[in-house]
């Protein structure tokens, strides 16, 4: 049965759309109900009742597994952009009455994780009604996440190439080459990129912008990397090189504590280190909401300078 807008609309609710778009997410009745404290009957009725008001399935059982429907990919596509205009609405409403309050969704490379505390820290005590969730994922995994409005913007050190996604810089992103103190390369008086690659060369996994930062400078240089061992973040590549396993090129803030105590040696190497920026990142198409755009113009103004004083070295 088609119904017309207005039955539609008595039909479904918001609490309805709610439950649809968890269960979408964790593909699983019962683990969507533990995150929403509802039974798991309570959750197969509100699927029923909102199935029934659309006269699709939303999901199909397939053995033990769920999975969605074209519908259902369609609708969580809709209810995405409700609940994301929603939001939008209650902090305008809320900055009509002088405040700025809501959530601020941030994707954080893993590379950039140790330094987005420091900027939150003077976000958060200018506007401590903002609540500010950060996930985090390998480069091409935020950008995905961005690209389906999973999250306001992204932190990341390369930007991918496209007019999808706009773009802020805000502070200098060092790669630098770390050894640790009793390696044997300390007592070169010089040394190439090359040499350096040579003598075992730690790196991270598919995805990760570090490593794509290390390949297109490889590539612009036509110099062979060949690591011997591939890790999936930066904090397990520092220890393995703390270890003796190799050498590697790091973010300067995921080291910096390591090279002042002394533990791990930045040698001087031409070509290194290699520059980009950290950059807050979102959809072209998206307008920023207020808490958004509260956050940007914090990085604009106060990123640098904030930075700055945790992560300079020497």
């Amino acid at each position: 049965m088609v119904y017309t807008l207005g039955q539609l609309l008595n039909r479904l609710t918001f609490r309805q759309l709610q439950v649809f778009q968890v269960v979408f997410h964790k593909l699983s009745y019962s683990r969507a109900a533990e995150e929403l404290g509802l039974t798991q009957p309570a959750v197969s009725a509100q699927m029923k009742q909102l199935e029934a008001a659309l006269g699709q399935s939303m999901f199909d059982y397939v053995g033990k597994q769920l999975y969605v429907t074209p519908a259902g990919a369609q609708l969580e596509r809709v209810v995405r952009e409700i609940f994301s205009d929603l939001e939008t609405l209650q902090m305008d409403l809320y900055q009509l009455e002088g405040q700025l309050r809501g959530e601020l969704r941030l994707c954080v490379v893993s590379s950039a994780e140790i330094v987005v505390p420091y900027l939150l820290k003077g976000f958060l005590e200018k506007y401590p009604q903002v609540e500010a969730r950060l996930t985090v994922l390998n480069r091409t995994n935020a950008t995905e996440r961005l690209l389906q409005n999973q999250d306001d913007m992204a932190i990341t050190g390369i930007v991918p190439d496209t007019r999808l996604l706009n773009r802020q810089p805000f502070f200098d992103n060092l790669l630098v080459p770390v050894v640790r103190q009793e390696h044997a390369i300390l007592q070169r008086q010089a040394m190439s990129a090359q040499q350096f690659f040579d003598v075992g060369f730690l790196q991270r996994e598919k995805g990760s912008g570090s490593r794509a930062a290390i390949e297109g400078f490889c590539k612009d240089h036509r110099l062979q990397l060949k690591p011997i061992m591939e890790l999936g973040s930066n904090e397990s590549i520092k220890h393995g090189v703390l270890a003796g396993l190799g050498v590697a090129l790091l973010p300067l803030a995921n080291v910096i504590a390591e090279l002042r105590l002394g533990t791990l040696v930045m040698p001087t190497i031409k070509g290194f280190p290699l520059k980009r920026s950290w950059c807050a990142v979102y959809p072209s198409s998206k307008q920023p909401t207020p808490v958004m755009q509260a956050f940007l113009d914090h990085l604009r103004e106060e990123g640098d300078h904030c930075l700055s004083k945790q992560f300079s070295y020497p």
